[in-house]
């Protein structure tokens, strides 16, 4: 029969092992970092502006620092000629050459039918297991996070790598908390909840535990771009780094507006 004391020295090598785990995966990911910039963007078929800014930032990448190879985790089924392909069918993006791809197979952990409930906190969490599993295949010097993923920043740093992000949007933000606060019913804010002072003001501490959180995990940031005003004000705030934050405006295709005509005649 097991006694109390023979369970705790098994849990204590459970922990042990774990940790040495993790430990021994950071200081190979760690060593076997390379010269390339990592670009988080798992979703590369959404056909939006976040893709948009993925091509043109791998673009400036391969112009500006050639020196350096530009990888794509994705949970796409895509290879490197079909997404310098896509780039330039889709979004007029004509890269130099190919990116190199790495395949996520663990991208069900952020999606959101994942978690019917408590939605928020399990796609953050999950997106920390799948830039694990990333960084794990593939660690650089530099990661880029194009898609809003805050909660891998501690993760790549983890791994020695320096971190960037282009953010259209904060995760949380203190207009989501005042909706609840003030019992509006929205897409973020079911009537169950909005209808019931309790569930509510739970939904409140919970929305605050969400922001103290993705402030800490901001902060792991050393590059910081933001795509409006609006959007730099609510970083500013929730993670504090002011000095390293840059208001970058999303990158707009103009070649069809330049030649379309305005049919009007003008003359003198």
């Amino acid at each position: 029969m097991v006694t109390m004391m023979q369970l705790f020295v098994l849990i204590l090598m459970i922990i042990y092992g774990m940790f040495s785990f993790i430990g021994l995966t950071v200081v190979m990911g760690r060593r076997k970092r390379k010269r390339a910039v990592g670009f988080f963007h798992p979703y590369t078929n959404d056909g939006g502006g976040g893709e948009r800014v993925l091509w043109c930032a791998v673009k400036a990448i391969q112009e500006e620092a050639p020196h350096l190879s530009c990888v794509i985790y994705t949970g796409d089924d895509a290879s490197p000629q079909s997404l310098e392909a896509r780039a330039l069918a889709i979004f007029g993006v004509k890269l130099l050459f190919p990116p190199q791809v790495v395949h996520l197979y663990k991208r069900i952990w952020i999606e959101a039918a994942t978690y019917p409930h408590f939605t928020l906190i399990g796609q953050s969490l999950g997106s920390v297991l799948l830039a694990w599993e990333a960084l794990n295949k593939f660690t650089p010097i530099l990661y880029f996070d194009t898609s809003g993923y805050a909660f891998t920043y501690p993760v790549a740093r983890l791994f020695g790598c320096k971190v960037a992000c282009y953010t259209h949007y904060p995760t949380i933000s203190s207009d989501m908390l005042s909706r609840v606060l003030s019992r509006n019913s929205m897409y973020n804010n079911v009537n169950a909840i909005a209808s019931s002072f309790w569930l509510s003001r739970g939904k409140a501490v919970y929305y605050k535990l969400m922001t103290w959180t993705y402030g800490w995990v901001g902060f792991y940031s050393n590059l910081a771009m933001v795509n409006s005003s609006w959007t730099q004000s609510h970083i500013e705030k929730l993670w504090n780094i002011p000095q390293r934050i840059r208001r970058v405006y999303p990158p707009c295709n103009t070649l069809s507006l330049q030649d379309a005509s305005l049919g009007i005649t003008v003359g003198f």
